[in-house]
């Protein structure tokens, strides 16, 4: 049977916090232009595949502050999870199953939260 971890309410809302923050980082990464400063787009096909970019108006001020302000908390959230005092009761590979399991405890809560409205519903 796999083992149980208890982890501290605040481990958990930092764990939480920390998939969010990373999820909006990526999904703001995504929208804006491939490049930070304002680029002329171009093609190479020197390489083993070729690689296309278009012209990048690069990011506003606004832009590059968002990204920083995400990965601050992003930098502040790890750190936090990893350096929590919870992992000094734990030692060897107790520590990499449990953070393991910290990693997917949203998972776990959902699929609770879901099974037990469609018992109720």
């Amino acid at each position: 049977m796999a083992t149980s971890y208890d982890f501290p309410s605040d481990l958990l809302a930092g764990q939480a916090e920390l998939h969010e923050v990373r999820a909006e980082l990526s999904a703001l990464l995504k929208r804006l232009p491939w490049s930070v400063e304002p680029m002329d787009g171009f093609s190479d096909d020197n390489g083993w595949r070729k690689v296309e970019r278009p012209a990048s108006p690069g990011w506003t001020p606004d832009e590059q502050a968002q990204v920083e302000k995400l990965r601050a908390r992003e930098r502040e959230l790890a750190v936090f999870v990893t350096t929590h005092r919870y992992w000094s009761e734990l030692s060897g590979a107790d520590v990499v199953e449990a953070r393991t399991r910290l990693k997917h405890a949203h998972e776990t809560q959902q699929a609770a939260q879901e099974e037990a409205q469609e018992e109720g519903g």
